[in-house]
């Protein structure tokens, strides 16, 4: 059980690296806006994106592990689909999670978009999560398996030891920087 919990850990703080990467690349390669920590914690992570990841791996990515190749890509629109609802629900419920929290939402930017919801949901982002879904479930989610595999035993008890306390210290670290 405590080793399911350690890989799931693991997931989860790869898939946030993964999401703070795919957020910094938006901003300096594709809108051009420049550097910016897109993370609302110190370190280079965004966890909204290790929870997205959790949701996949417990819904949607036990329709297609361990299927043929086949099976597997016949689920390609409905692996999409769910990745893209399961995601734009929980962007939506995280905006307002923030909203209460610190009285706005980092992705207000939503409102240019032509299909919004109150600026804190859209169809374009929404299409990007399904898409980045698959890469989730077809790509690193199987190399992650075969990372934690490597890891097992006492290397992953240092690894998810030595991770747990950097994000502990970053989460208390950032609520001080907010009560200051």
């Amino acid at each position: 059980m405590f080793e399911r919990i350690k890989r799931l850990f693991l997931y989860f703080v790869l898939y946030s690296v993964v999401g703070w990467l795919y957020e910094v690349f938006l901003e300096v390669v594709i809108y051009r806006w420049g550097f910016s920590d897109r993370g609302l914690l110190f370190g280079p992570y965004c966890p909204v994106y290790g929870v997205g990841a959790l949701l996949f791996i417990f819904s949607v990515y036990p329709l297609i592990r361990g299927k043929s190749l086949k099976r597997r890509l016949l689920m390609l629109p409905v692996v999409f689909l769910l990745c893209a609802l399961t995601a734009t629900a929980l962007e939506l419920l995280t905006s307002y999670l923030c909203q209460a929290v610190t009285g706005s939402w980092p992705w207000q930017t939503y409102a240019g978009y032509r299909f919004n919801f109150q600026a804190r949901i859209a169809l374009s982002p929404s299409i990007r999560f399904g898409l980045g879904g698959l890469l989730f479930m077809y790509i690193l989610q199987p190399l992650f398996e075969r990372l934690a595999d490597w890891l097992s035993g006492k290397r992953l008890n240092v690894i998810s030891f030595c991770l747990a306390a950097v994000m502990t210290v970053d989460v208390l670290a950032t609520i001080a920087a907010a009560l200051i």
